[in-house]
């Protein structure tokens, strides 16, 4: 017998049994279906937090501040220094401020980051609404959703293009030139009026961005941090290791993204445990329906072999049947998980909505896992086919004619 006298038996065993190989394939259906559902659930949440924080540049971009014990802070001629570095391509410093914003007759208090416009690409910052400013010396500024909430704004689509006053709340130094307590602040208004450009979706702190320029001269000439982008992924270690030897605390977002992963892995792991305890109770059924189909046809193998059919014929007809078996609920374990995970998504996106969130991917399903999903179900059922296979290719002929 040809591979394809094989199949057309097996098609035909499939028939004249339906029912019971439909409900065979079934149930791996729903273990290969249980389990790549819950998998691309992991890997869909990994994808969700890591879009949040692990864009291109902001992983190039070491992240530089002065330690607790450092006498050492970070200046002009620090940052120059950083910049001269070799494979560093870009630095933005950034220093936070106190500051009063006025709109009309409503005043409020934020604290401004005061950076240069690669800053948000150095961080990986989104914004909500809006565009960066671009020039150091721009009029305008990038609130936050809770200090547009501070100035009585509640519909942020309504906040970008208004007018605010800014007055910098700047720390006073004696004559020695070394800041004076917290409690000594003077205000120093900000010339004109500053345009809101831009939102950052942040209800939990009243922050916005302000454009460098306007700080220099104003508030002390050092700054609170600064992002260090490095050429490629090769010299990142290198130019950390360089930093901090100088004296300064260096944090990478690729370390962030490395904990993630190994996180999510074992939450991945755990997630697949669950859908293989459904896949070996679908196996252990398999197994069970070729065993049976082996003492139902056993007058059947008798009559084959009796015609001419060799053990290594026999052998090969029942591995077919069970491949197949295998096969065919891998197709049907994938159509369920990415229908199950289509109405899991529309759900999950249906009440996201309702309790004012956005919508998300949450369900993501890489190629190669597919591919490694389908040989796995067909390994399924060639392992569950074996035991069957062999012993229906050591029956004995006549035995096999007599059997009732």
């Amino acid at each position: 017998m040809f591979v394809l006298d094989n199949i057309k038996l097996a098609a035909r065993n499939f028939k004249t049994r339906g029912l019971r190989t439909f409900l065979t394939v079934l149930g791996i259906s729903v273990g290969i279906g249980t389990t790549l559902f819950l998998v691309s659930l992991g890997y869909g949440l990994q994808k969700i937090l890591l879009e949040k924080i692990a864009k291109s540049d902001a992983l190039l971009t070491l992240d530089v501040a002065p330690t607790n014990s450092s006498v050492l802070s970070i200046d002009e001629k620090t940052i120059d220094g950083f910049s001269k570095i070799k494979n560093v391509t870009e630095v933005s410093p950034q220093k936070t401020i106190s500051s009063q914003f006025k709109m009309d007759d409503i005043s409020s208090n934020i604290s401004l980051s005061s950076v240069s416009g690669n800053f948000f690409r150095l961080g990986g910052i989104e914004l909500l609404a809006g565009e960066r400013f671009e020039q150091d010396n721009d009029a305008k500024v990038i609130l936050s959703t809770g200090a547009l909430t501070s100035l009585n704004i509640t519909d942020f689509s309504q906040a970008l293009g208004k007018e605010v006053n800014v007055t910098l709340i700047v720390p006073k130094g004696n004559q020695d030139g070394d800041q004076a307590l917290l409690t000594d602040k003077e205000m120093v208004p900000l010339d004109g009026k500053f345009v809101i450009c831009g939102i950052i979706d942040d209800s939990s702190e009243s922050s916005g961005f302000l454009p460098i320029g306007w700080t220099k001269g104003v508030t002390p000439d050092s700054f609170d941090e600064v992002k260090v982008r490095v050429a490629d992924r090769t010299s990142l270690d290198s130019i950390r290791n360089e930093i901090v030897d100088k004296g300064f605390s260096v944090m990478a977002l690729t370390d962030t993204v490395d904990e993630a992963n190994k996180i999510f892995s074992i939450i991945q792991i755990i997630l697949a445990l669950f859908g293989v305890v459904a896949l070996v109770v679908s196996a252990i059924g398999m197994f069970n329906t070729m065993t049976i189909a082996l003492l139902e046809r056993t007058q059947e193998i008798g009559i084959l072999r009796a015609v001419g059919a060799t053990r290594r014929e026999i052998l090969f007809l029942f591995l077919t049947e069970s491949v197949a078996i295998g096969f065919l609920g891998g197709l049907g374990g994938i159509i369920m998980s990415f229908l199950g995970a289509r109405a899991a998504g529309f759900g999950f996106n249906i009440l996201a909505k309702a309790l004012g969130g956005k919508p998300v991917e949450m369900f993501f399903t890489p190629v190669w896992f597919v591919v490694f999903i389908f040989i796995f179900s067909t390994l399924i059922g060639l392992i569950t086919g074996i035991y069957p296979a062999v012993r229906a290719s050591r029956l004995n002929p006549l035995v096999a004619l007599r059997y009732k």
